[in-house]
């Protein structure tokens, strides 16, 4: 089992420049609300508390119970903006500390950085680039992580996931480009996954070799709401349950579970 390994938890400059001084996703964390009868929130952290991935006895801890839990990777996030990178210090840190014995892969959350946390053209803080030039320097940089023996791999082919496909220019060109990098690299191969994120499905057709999901962005159920929420505002889409599960199990996906995944509160 691969668990997603978000890296904003600790402080950086540019989240300083959007959000304030000191920020990290700890303070959306906080001020959650429940939004209805039973909503189990603010979701407050368990043993290692509201941590800073700036400590390096919190990432070792991280990897002991992720281990302890049956979980035998992380998929860390990955930000890089036409060369430039962003929460780098978890990513390094892991790199170059050979003890954290678990593997791990990245996924490029490749889409613009924005302070309406959905990855948009409005209120930008870093825009994404996506380029041939890019496409090649984007992989060749990714070297030093694939080399690692601990980087995840199918039949020595690196596991590299995207999060936005959509958003390239040419997906299925870029896809080319970097199987034809990656052997120059020395490597078999690489083994390409898409996630299914904004309704994303046709990964196939662009050259990738898997899908995971993520949120339930694709969820095609139309069914009056009930629920009371607060406060009024609310402009989500409000599913039941019992409909939710009976339309995932027709998909014929490899297994896999979500934990609550909730941006109620985000600015």
């Amino acid at each position: 089992m691969v668990a997603y390994y978000l890296p904003q938890f600790h402080p950086i400059a540019e989240n300083d420049f959007a959000w304030g001084k000191g920020f990290t996703e700890w303070r959306n964390v906080t001020r959650a609300f429940p939004h209805f009868e039973g909503h189990y929130q603010p979701r407050v952290p368990g043993e290692l508390g509201y941590y800073d991935l700036r400590v390096p006895s919190v990432m070792a801890r991280q990897v002991e119970l992720a281990k302890l839990h049956g979980i035998s990777a992380f998929c860390f996030h990955f930000y890089w903006f036409a060369g430039e990178r962003l929460l780098e210090l978890p990513i390094d840190h892991f790199l170059n500390n050979k003890d954290l014995d678990i593997e791990f892969s990245l996924c490029w959350a490749n889409e613009n950085w924005t302070r309406r946390w959905d990855g948009g053209k409005n209120e930008l803080i870093r825009a994404q680039a996506h380029s041939p030039e890019d496409d090649v320097e984007f992989i060749r940089y990714l070297g030093k992580y694939f080399a690692d023996p601990r980087y995840m791999k199918v039949d020595g082919r690196p596991v590299l996931t995207i999060y936005r496909p959509s958003i390239f220019p040419d997906m299925a060109a870029t896809v080319l480009r970097w199987r034809h990098e990656i052997k120059k690299m020395g490597f078999p191969g690489i083994y390409l996954i898409a996630t299914n994120s904004f309704g994303f499905a046709d990964y196939e057709k662009f050259g990738f070799d898997a899908l995971s999901e993520f949120p339930p962005h694709n969820t095609k159920i139309t069914q009056p709401q009930t629920l009371q929420v607060t406060p009024k505002r609310h402009g989500g889409l409000l599913l039941p349950y019992p409909a939710l599960v009976e339309y995932e199990e027709q998909k014929v996906l490899p297994g896999g579970y979500h934990s609550p995944w909730h941006h109620a509160g985000l600015g």
